[in-house]
């Protein structure tokens, strides 16, 4: 977007303090306590689906543990909020009062979008916010809920390949995605995976 080059890679790989759009590389190697968050866009017959996981490599530390379930799980109870009626700020402020009450921040500069035809479109999902403000949900939207949460700050940078963003404390940064779809009684996770009876 923006003007920018066009992302080099099919995937997006995180690691660790990096929050986003990490670019893959074969000069990085990864080793036994890291994070990684695969980030996937798939086009279907027109429509475009988005969705990413945050890996262990071999054993995590604690505080690594804590922070890739504490997102994804910020990441559901936002989900199961969504239905008609609902808004978008009860959405963020959800994610971000579970986040802070356990010590971790949410990444403010990027959030959730709108996505169809268009891989990006209105609206923005932010994930912080007020209850009872922002655009009220319908039936029929889909959008991505894909919140970054970082072990420190919330700050951060981006490095000058104009993709790469990191915590700017180097502090770990966690992130889960899903695409979702508004439905008439509440929500359908339209990037699903098998093992997530908790979504279904």
């Amino acid at each position: 977007g923006g003007g920018r080059m066009p992302f080099p890679k099919s995937i997006c790989t995180s690691v660790n303090h990096v929050v986003c759009h990490g670019i893959p590389t074969d000069k990085k190697i990864l080793k036994k306590g890291d994070i990684v968050n695969i980030d996937v866009t798939v086009i279907k017959n027109g429509w475009h689906g988005d969705t990413s996981k945050t890996f262990f490599v071999g054993e995590p530390s604690p505080l690594a543990k804590r922070l890739v379930e504490v997102t994804r799980e910020s990441m559901v109870r936002a989900i199961r909020m969504v239905a008609p009626g609902v808004r978008l700020g009860d959405i963020g402020h959800t994610i971000q009062k579970y986040a802070e009450a356990e010590r971790f921040s949410v990444v403010r500069e990027y959030c959730g979008h709108g996505i169809g035809q268009i891989f990006h479109e209105e609206p923005q999902v932010l994930h912080y916010g007020r209850p009872g403000t922002g655009l009220e949900l319908k039936a029929g939207m889909v959008f991505t809920i894909e919140p970054m949460i970082n072990a420190g700050k919330a700050a951060t940078k981006l490095l000058p390949d104009n993709w790469t963003a990191v915590t700017k404390d180097h502090k770990l940064s966690a992130q889960w995605e899903h695409t979702i779809a508004v439905t008439d009684s509440g929500f359908e996770v339209l990037t699903l995976r098998k093992e997530e009876t908790d979504l279904s």
